[in-house]
C-alpha cells in the first residue's frame, strides 16, 4: 500500500477521501491520483539535485492530463515530449517550451515547425536523417535547433523487451560507436547547435548499475567530442528509474541521483555541465489507481473469474506486457477469500487485469487495482467503442475532476454515414 491509501475502519481511503464516495459520484471504472504523491515525487528528485545546474524533466508520455501537467509545471519541472501534440499539452498547461526537451524516433515536419516554432530547449536527434531534416527546416525558418543526439549505449538496463530502448537492437538512438562521426556532421550543418548528449536506455529500472554503465559510455563520448572541439552545454540522462508495483526495490530517488552526480563529479570533462533529467512512471506511477467494480463472480471446473467494469482498454499493462498490478479491495469482506482471474469485458481473451488473486469479494464490491498512475490512461484506447475512464485528483478531503468520463456519442462524433 503506498502512503496516500489508508484502511480506515474497513475502508479504503485516497487521502482523506473513501474510494467509495469517489465511485459513487463518477462512477467506475475511474482513474484517482494523489496530488501530495505526485508533488512529493517530484520534490524528491528536485531536492536531490539540489545546488547543482540540473533540470529534472517530467515525460508526458506516462501520463499527459493536464492537471498534472500543470502541477508539475507549478513546481518548476522540465518536460519531456515525443510528439508535437505532447508540446500543445504543455503549452495549454502553463508549462514553459524552453524547458522542453523533444525526444521521439519519427519527428513529422509539422511537429519540428511546431516545435522550433515556440523555440523548445533541445532537439534529442535519434537518427541522421533527423538531423539532416532539422537542419533543412531550422535554415529554410531562420531558426536555429538546439540539438543532443541520443546516444545508444547498448547498455542492458535488465527490464521487459518492450521497455528497453538502450541495447543495438532497439530502434532508438544513435549506436554508441557511430555516434562520434554524427556529431563531426551535426557542428557543420546550418541551422544547427549541438548542445548535448542524450540517454535512456529502458523503463522499470530496478538497479544503479545499468545507470552508472550508460554514464560511463556517455562520459567517454564527450571526452572524444571535446578533443575534437565539439563543446557541450549538458548532458540529458533520460530516466528509467522503477518503482513497486510487486516486490521489487528499486534504489531511492535520492539514490539514483547520488550514483549520477557522483560519477560525473569524479569526470573533469563532464563536471561543470548541466544536467538534465527524463522521469515519468517515478514520479506518478505509484500515484495513481484504477477502481473498477465486480460485474459478475463465475466458476468453471478450471478457474474462478471476477468480471471487473475495467478493462485491457482501460489498462493495458497487464495485457501487453504481462505486467502485474496489486488488486485490493476498496471494503473489507468478512468472508472466506477465493482465487480469482480478474478480467474485464472486452472481447479478447488477453482482456485480464490480474491472475491468480486470491481476493474476498462478492458481486458488486470494488476493487483498487494499484500503481496504475503511469501509462494506465495515457495508453487506454476505446476497443469495442467503450468510452475512457473519468480522471480525478484528490487533494486531502477535496476531489477534483481532472477529465469527463468520454460518452459512446463522443467516441464517433467525428465519423460519417455514407450518403444515400
Amino acid at each position: 500500500m503506498t502512503d496516500w491509501l489508508s484502511d480506515r475502519n474497513g475502508l479504503l481511503h485516497a487521502e482523506d477521501v473513501p474510494l467509495s464516495a469517489i465511485a459513487a459520484r463518477f462512477g467506475t471504472p475511474a482513474y484517482v491520483y494523489s496530488r501530495s504523491a505526485i508533488a512529493t515525487a517530484f520534490e524528491e528528485f528536485a531536492r536531490a539535485a539540489a545546488g547543482r545546474r540540473a533540470l529534472v524533466c517530467y515525460a508526458l508520455k506516462a501520463n499527459s492530463n493536464l492537471a498534472i501537467i500543470d502541477l508539475l509545471a507549478r513546481a518548476g519541472a522540465g518536460f519531456d515530449i515525443v510528439s508535437g501534440g505532447e508540446l500543445k499539452r504543455v503549452l495549454a498547461a502553463g508549462g514553459d517550451p524552453a524547458k522542453v526537451v523533444f525526444s521521439g524516433v519519427g519527428k513529422s515536419e509539422a511537429e519540428i515547425r511546431l516545435a522550433l516554432e515556440h523555440s523548445v530547449r533541445c532537439f534529442n536527434v535519434e537518427s541522421e536523417s533527423e538531423l539532416r531534416r532539422l537542419s533543412a527546416i531550422a535554415s529554410a525558418t531562420g531558426k536555429r535547433a538546439n540539438v543532443s543526439l541520443r546516444v545508444n549505449p547498448d547498455v542492458d538496463a535488465g527490464t521487459h523487451p518492450y521497455i528497453s530502448t538502450g541495447l543495438r537492437q532497439n530502434k532508438f538512438g544513435i549506436a554508441h560507436d557511430a555516434a562520434l562521426a554524427v556529431y563531426r556532421e551535426a557542428a557543420k550543418l546550418p541551422g544547427i547547435a549541438v548542445v548535448g548528449i542524450d540517454c535512456h536506455i529502458g523503463s522499470q529500472i530496478t538497479e544503479l548499475a545499468p545507470f552508472v554503465a550508460a554514464m560511463d559510455k556517455v562520459i567517454e563520448l564527450a571526452g572524444a567530442l571535446s578533443r575534437e572541439g565539439i563543446a557541450l552545454e549538458h548532458l540529458d540522462l533520460g530516466g528509467g528509474l522503477g518503482i513497486r508495483y510487486d516486490d521489487e526495490q528499486p534504489p531511492s530517488r535520492a539514490a539514483m541521483l547520488a550514483a549520477v552526480f557522483e560519477r560525473i563529479d569524479s569526470s573533469p570533462v563532464v563536471r561543470d555541465l548541466e544536467v538534465m533529467f527524463e522521469f515519468g512512471r517515478s514520479i506518478v506511477g505509484n500515484a495513481g489507481l484504477l477502481l473498477t467494480r465486480v460485474e459478475y463472480l463465475k466458476a468453471n471446473s478450471d478457474k474462478r473469474f471476477a468480471i471487473v467494469d475495467a478493462a485491457m482498454n482501460d489498462l493495458m499493462r497487464p495485457a501487453l506486457y504481462e505486467a502485474y498490478h496489486r488488486i485490493v479491495p476498496v471494503a473489507r469482506n468478512p468472508g472466506a477469500a477465493s482465487r480469482y482471474d480478474v478480467v474485464g469485458p472486452v472481447c479478447e481473451s488477453g482482456d485480464w487485469l490480474g491472475r491468480d488473486r486470491d481476493l474476498a469479494i462478492n458481486e458488486g464490491d470494488l476493487l483498487a487495482i494499484l500503481s496504475a498512475g503511469a501509462y494506465g490512461m495515457a495508453m487506454s484506447s476505446n476497443y469495442n467503442t467503450r468510452p475512457r475512464p473519468a480522471e480525478v485528483m484528490v487533494e486531502g478531503s477535496r476531489v477534483h475532476l481532472i477529465r469527463d468520463r468520454e460518452t459512446v456519442e463522443s467516441l464517433y462524433a467525428l465519423e460519417r454515414r455514407l450518403p444515400a
